[in-house]
Order: structure tokens, then C-alpha cells, then sequence
């Protein structure tokens, strides 16, 4: 809808634009026919004024006028400043400023003049701009850009060396002549330094030192107009100068001395000389020399880059009994001093040194360092190898004894006895270690016999040489197998071998077949490996699926030895482009060693004594069942009864004394036997007349729990102790059968047959003639 309004005003815009013109043409038509339109402009002087001016205000500026000629004219102004710093006429056009001006505040002023019809404020000519300029008065000081300004030049530097560059700014209007010039002039410091007019500092003077004299704080004067005497503004330059290596160094002190003991390490400190050197610490380049004194091979001295100082180190070690003082001049110098800004008589500064060596104790000092000895290996009658020597640098001249610290490898392979002889208490195997390695100790002896604790320190290196006396060995492959329509010459795997000696220089090792009965062929290469070939062809697996070839190894050594290994070759079926398609698993030969070997032993040994106890336990524990089997029955039969006692119930006192045996011994004799003694825990029946209570069946049941407890041959029946006490008031007294079994009296007992299968025991004890022998 938006787009179908714009065509339409697009179109009917130029209908209205010409309906318009024709309408304006008609009015034109007619008011030319009345009078003739007269052509106007704007008129008036160039609008400038003066700053700062001190007449009363306000200032007049300038008029602006019109060729328009109509007495209801009135001129007005506008603009950011109009009618407030600038203000207008209304009949005359003359504008006038109502406050001062400042060219540096302000250089022009942009307003817009318009004259109208005061009847109607109809404008009468379009609104024409103007520019009122501020014209300059010299006004302004210079002012430098700041106050303080810093400069550096090197010391020494010839006349004319620029410095630095200071600025003073101008605030007046620069095109007009005098007004913005600045010029400078020294005023403080002078006799140094120089300005020119663009303000560029620099040297009037070539003999500026930094030793004397490191900085300087000079005046700088700025003013216009050249030749007057206007005001003028100052700053302040300070210069500093810069070092350069200038100057020599020199010793403090024209001599020095120092006292070492003469044990100092080689590279230790000495003593430090110093020297002073009033350049900066970056041209401090000092080094020393001898001068005099023949000790340059003995002593050095070092310069330190921090300090200046010279370090004197020994360059060998210092010995009281033959040197005790050494005396020698030295020398400091700078070579990279300027020889430009030389000064006579500062090139040398030498200085005497003194060293007096101090005795001290030391330790004993070895003749020969390293020491190195060759022995054959496996040679049985080789026993010394040789010594080490030592002895007391002192004037004591004490007597040395030797001591092993350390070897490697660690063992009684090499001994040292007291006076140094380095001895083998028994062959070295060079398989084992090709060198041995020992670290000899040298100690004194003191006057009682005791060992000074200042020791000194030897290296012993032995080095077994090699004797052939191991055997090649072959490298096993992963398992070599073969097709069963392998064709003759075709290489099955190539073999090779290691040997535990060194390689013989004369050649390779020698590769061939135990026996040439076989179906293989062996095929050198003459680079210490070998091919295992098929010698005739088509292997039949139903005769042998692995085949075990024995192989021959053989060293070029001295004597020359050689191994017998077994190579088990898989014979396999393939398929037509020769690859395995079947093998049988076959188990891998697994190497034991002989520290596995005693592993496995121990534990079988651990096992068989576990088992030892065991069994010697299970026999102990049958041995005491049979003790408690006294009564000539087994457990069995004890329960069995116990149990069908304890189902009918016969009286609490029966299990007391319960004893088959004894009841057999009443049946047969008819008599009242004596009381064995039973190995169950019993407990008499207290008398009659005792009053019982709840603490005397408490008594009992502690006392049984403790038999119970602490007697471990007992059975665990608890029923053996339920029935072991009645009770003092029980009036019935006991029912059992078993204790009616010991009276006098004739009862018959067959009834106890009618009374069903559990009274069947008692049936078969009591229901039996006397005369029947009881077998439990």
C-alpha cells in the first residue's frame, strides 16, 4: 500500500507543479504591468577591530547597509554572539561591541545580518553571513612549555656539543611581524653552555668533567620583539653529564697480605685486592698481571665484574714443606680507557703481595692416579694384581694403612690388604662384569696407634679380558613352521645366534646340522645367520605333524667351541597360494631358572609339612576320643541312652552314677557294688533335713557351668547336667529305674515289654536272666 501511494504522488506531483507555475505566471504578468522589480544587495565597510582597546565602551565595529530604499526598514543581526558582545542599529546598520576582546581567546566572530519590514517583520533581502576579525596587539609573554628542562651530554664532548632544546610559546598573532618572534638568551651559566634562536642548548666548553663537576643548572631567558626590552619569561635547564671510561684504576693500598693453609683447594680464594675507579661502575674494566715474580703458574688473579676487586686463586696445589711464603708485584690497568681524555701519570697502579702458606695436616697423598689393572678371566692362578702407594706429604712422615670404601659391582670380588696390594680372592667371570671397580682409602697412622681421620681417596679400575669359554647359543625363533607340500629349497626361517663372549675377529659363527637324515637342509649366509631350507619336499603329517631339528653352532674363537640346539619345526597344512590354513597348538618351551626352581621347591616342602600337621592333629584328636571311651562303649551309644532316657524321664539323681556296667555287675551277683568313679561330673544329694532354697540351685547351676568350662574332656551333652540334682524338699525322691536297679528286691520286670519300643532298652536289661552275660 506504501509503494502504491508513493507512484501515485510521483505522478501527480508535476500536475500540481504546473498548475502552480501557470498561477504564479498569471501574477507575475499582471504585477509587471504595474511596475518593474528593482535589483538589491547588502553594502557595507570591512568588519575588523582591535583587541584590548581601552576607550570607553561601546567600540564600534563597522556599518552594514542595504540598496534597499524603504523608510519601515530595520536592520537586525544573529548569531552565537549577536545582541549580547555585538549588537546593531536598527535605522543606521552601524554594529557596535559591548565588551573587550581578546585575539587569543578569540581571532573572529561569524553573525548573519537580515533587514525587515518593521510593519509587517517581512524580510526585504535574504539574510546575508559577515566575519568581524580581532586584529592582534603585541599582548602576550612568551611562556615556556615548562618550567624545568633536563638535558645530558657526554663528558669531555668538544664546543659546540648539542645539549638539549627548550620552547617557549607565544601567544600573539604570529603573522604579524614582532609579535609571536621568541628569542633566547642564557642568563645563568653562561660561561658553559649556549642558546641559539630556535632554542637548541649546547657546549661552550671542551673540558666538562663528570668527576668534578657531574651537573649543572643554568637560566634560560625567552622574549619577543628583538631589540626592545618587553616582558620576557625564564626556565630552568639542568644538564647532566654522562661518563666515559676516562680514567685508570688504582690500588687502595700498595700492599697486600694474606695468609692460606696450604690444604686450600685448587680455584679457592686467596685474598681480594682492590683498586678505586671514579668512572661508573659500567667503565669498570679493570685487569690484573704480575709484574714481577715467578709465580704466574702458580697463582692467578680473577677480576670480579661486580665489584672491581681482584680474586687471586691457586692454580695448583700449595705445599708448606716446599714453599712457605711467596712474594710478587702486581699490576691494574684498563684497556678500554679512551686514550683521547688520557691523563699523564694515571696509566699504571702496581702493588706488592704477600702470601703466607700456614701447615696443616693432610692426608695422604697417592704417587699414581688413576690406578688400572688387566686380568684374564677365569684365570685360577692369578692372585695379586698389583699396589697402591701412598704416603705422608707432613714432616711427620706417619705410616699408611689401606682400606676398601666402595666397588662395583658390590661383592668380595677385589680385597686391599693393609700395605695397598690389590688381591682376588677368586677367579673373575667377565660375563659377569667386564670391569671392576674399587675405591681405595690411605689413612695414617698415628704415634698410638690410632687411624687419623683424614683420608684420601684412590680409584682402582680393573678389566677383565675376555677368554672363550661360553658356547654360541641359538636366538629361538616363534615357532618355524612349514607346508606339507612345501617344495625342496624352499626356506622355512633364517636363524641366527649369540654368543656371551666377545665376537672373534676372525670371522662368523659356523652354522650346520646334527645329523643330515632329515628333510631339511642348512644354507649359510655368511653373515652370522643361517636358512633352514626343505631338502626333498612333501612332509606327511600322519607319520610327524613337529619335526625336532637338532642344529650345530659352532665360534671361531680360541678354543673353539661350540652347542648343540634343538629347532622344533611345525609341519602345517596349507592352502593352494602356500598359506597355513591348520597347526597344531604345541606347548611352548618355557625355560626354568634355578632360582625358580628353589621357589617351587619350598612351597611343595610348605605344603607337605601343612599337610603333616593336619594329619598328626586328626590322629591326636581320634587318640583322645578313644581315652574317653572308658567304659568300653563308643559315643554312640552313650547319647543313644541318654536319649531315650531323657524321653521318659526316670529321676533327677540317675545321672549321677549312671553305669550300665555296675548294673550288670548287681544283675549277676546280687550284691550292692562299689562306686566306680564316673568321668562325668557329679554332684551328691545333699541330706534330707537341709533347707533348700533359690541360692542353693544357683550354687549348683555355677558350679556346673563351671566344671563345664574348664574341663575339656567332657561330652557336650547339656542332659548330663539337667538331671545331676532333685532338690532338698522334694519329698517322692527319685523314680529312676536305674537307681531302684541296686535293691535287694525280686520284681519282675516283663511288663516293661507291653509298654511300646521305648522302654525297650529297659525291657532287655531288666526282663534278661542273672545269668546272662551283658556285651556292650
Amino acid at each position: 500500500m506504501n509503494h502504491f501511494i508513493l507512484l501515485f504522488s510521483l505522478f501527480l506531483a508535476p500536475a500540481f507543479a504546473d498548475k502552480e507555475s501557470q498561477k504564479t505566471n498569471q501574477n507575475f504578468s499582471s504585477n509587471s504591468a504595474s511596475h518593474k522589480r528593482l535589483k538589491r544587495d547588502w553594502i557595507w565597510n570591512q568588519m575588523h577591530i582591535k583587541e584590548e582597546i581601552d576607550t570607553p565602551l561601546p567600540h564600534h565595529v563597522g556599518k552594514i547597509t542595504s540598496s534597499v530604499r524603504n523608510n519601515n526598514a530595520k536592520y537586525i543581526i544573529e548569531g552565537e554572539y549577536a545582541n549580547t558582545i555585538f549588537k546593531v542599529e536598527e535605522t543606521s546598520g552601524d554594529v557596535y561591541a559591548f565588551e573587550r576582546l581578546d585575539r587569543e581567546k578569540k581571532a573572529e566572530y561569524e553573525l548573519t545580518a537580515l533587514i525587515i519590514d518593521r510593519r509587517n517583520n517581512q524580510s526585504l533581502e535574504p539574510p546575508s553571513k559577515f566575519i568581524i576579525k580581532v586584529y592582534d596587539i603585541n599582548d602576550n609573554v612568551p611562556v615556556f612549555v615548562q618550567k624545568v628542562f633536563n638535558g645530558s651530554v657526554p663528558e669531555m664532548s668538544p664546543v659546540g656539543t648539542s645539549v638539549t632544546k627548550v620552547t617557549a610559546v607565544d601567544a600573539d598573532d604570529p603573522t604579524v611581524t614582532g609579535h609571536a618572534t621568541v628569542t633566547y638568551q642564557v642568563i645563568k651559566g653562561d660561561e658553559y653552555f649556549t642558546v641559539d634562536d630556535s632554542g637548541v642548548i649546547s657546549t661552550t666548553r671542551a673540558d666538562l668533567d663528570r668527576e668534578n663537576q657531574s651537573t649543572y643548572e643554568i637560566v634560560v631567558k625567552a622574549k619577543d620583539a628583538p631589540g626592545s626590552s618587553g616582558d620576557s619569561s625564564t626556565a630552568t635547564v639542568i644538564i647532566t653529564l654522562t661518563d666515559i671510561n676516562d680514567n685508570f684504576p688504582v690500588f687502595k693500598h700498595p700492599s697486600f697480605h694474606f695468609r692460606v693453609p696450604e690444604n686450600i683447594s685448587v680455584g679457592g680464594e686467596v685474598g681480594r685486592v682492590k683498586v678505586e675507579d671514579i668512572d661508573e661502575p659500567q667503565h669498570r674494566n679493570t685487569t690484573y698481571s704480575f709484574v714481577r715474580g715467578d709465580y704466574r703458574d702458580t697463582f692467578e688473579i680473577v677480576a670480579n665484574p661486580f665489584t672491581n676487586e681482584g680474586i687471586i686463586k691457586p692454580k695448583k696445589p700449595l705445599d708448606f714443606e716446599k714453599v712457605a711464603e711467596y712474594r710478587f708485584n702486581i699490576e691494574a690497568t684498563d684497556p678500554t680507557v679512551d686514550l683521547r681524555y688520557f691523563k699523564v701519570g694515571g696509566s699504571r697502579s702496581i702493588s706488592t703481595v704477600t702470601i703466607e702458606v700456614t701447615d696443616v695436616d693432610e692426608p695422604p697423598v697417592f704417587t699414581k692416579l688413576p690406578y688400572e689393572f688387566k686380568v684374564r678371566e677365569n684365570d685360577p692362578e692369578i692372585r695379586t694384581l698389583g699396589s697402591v702407594w701412598a704416603h705422608d706429604p707432613d714432616a711427620a712422615k706417619r705410616k699408611i694403612r689401606f682400606i676398601r670404601r666402595r666397588a662395583s659391582p658390590n661383592g668380595d670380588y677385589i680385597r686391599v690388604s693393609d700395605t695397598g696390594i690389590i688381591q682376588l680372592p677368586k677367579p673373575l667371570d667377565r660375563e659377569f662384569s667386564s670391569s671392576y671397580n674399587i675405591t681405595v682409602a690411605a689413612q695414617e697412622i698415628l704415634e698410638d696407634g690410632r687411624l687419623s681421620d683424614r683420608e684420601s681417596h684412590a680409584q682402582v679400575h680393573v678389566i677383565v679380558t675376555d677368554e672363550n669359554d661360553n658356547a654360541p647359543e641359538l636366538v629361538y625363533p616363534e615357532e618355524p613352521r612349514v607346508c606339507e607340500n612345501a617344495a625342496p629349497g624352499k626356506v622355512i626361517i633364517r636363524i641366527s645366534a649369540t654368543d656371551k663372549d666377545e665376537i672373534s675377529p676372525r670371522g662368523f659363527f659356523k652354522y650346520s646340522l646334527a645329523t643330515e637324515d632329515s628333510n631339511f637342509s642348512l644354507v649359510e649366509n655368511y653373515d652370522n645367520t643361517a636358512n633352514i631350507t626343505v631338502k626333498y619336499g612333501q612332509f606327511n603329517r600322519e607319520l610327524a605333524k613337529i619335526h625336532y631339528l637338532p642344529v650345530i653352532i659352532s665360534d671361531n674363537g680360541d678354543p673353539e667351541l661350540s652347542s648343540t640346539n634343538t629347532l622344533v619345526i611345525s609341519v602345517c597344512k596349507c592352502n593352494e597360494k602356500g598359506n597355513f590354513t591348520f597347526c597344531e597348538e604345541r606347548a611352548k618351551q618355557v625355560g626354568v631358572s634355578i632360582q625358580a626352581l628353589v621357589a617351587i621347591f619350598i612351597c611343595i616342602f610348605t605344603i607337605i609339612v601343612f599337610f603333616a600337621v593336619i594329619i598328626l592333629l586328626i590322629l591326636l584328636r581320634k587318640r583322645h576320643k578313644k581315652d574317653l571311651s572308658g567304659l568300653g562303649r563308643n559315643v554312640a551309644e552313650i547319647h543313644e541312652q541318654l536319649v531315650t532316657y531323657d524321653e521318659e524321664g526316670g529321676g533327677e539323681m540317675d545321672t549321677t552314677s549312671y553305669d550300665v556296667s555296675v548294673l550288670n555287675s548287681v544283675r549277676k551277683n546280687g550284691i550292692k557294688p562299689e562306686l566306680v568313679p564316673s568321668p562325668y561330673a557329679q554332684v551328691q544329694k545333699p541330706p534330707g533335713n537341709l533347707t533348700s532354697g533359690a541360692g542353693e540351685m544357683e550354687m549348683m547351676i555355677e558350679v556346673k557351668k563351671d566344671e563345664a568350662d574348664n574341663d575339656r574332656d567332657l561330652l557336650p551333652y547339656d542332659t548330663l547336667h539337667i538331671y545331676g540334682y532333685e532338690g532338698a524338699e522334694s519329698i517322692a525322691e527319685s523314680l529312676s529305674s536305674l537307681g531302684s536297679g541296686s535293691s535287694d528286691s525280686d520284681i519282675d520286670y516283663d511288663f516293661l515289654n507291653d509298654w511300646g519300643p521305648r522302654f525297650k532298652m529297659l525291657a532287655e536289661l531288666y526282663g534278661s536272666e542273672s545269668n546272662e552275660d551283658f556285651v556292650y
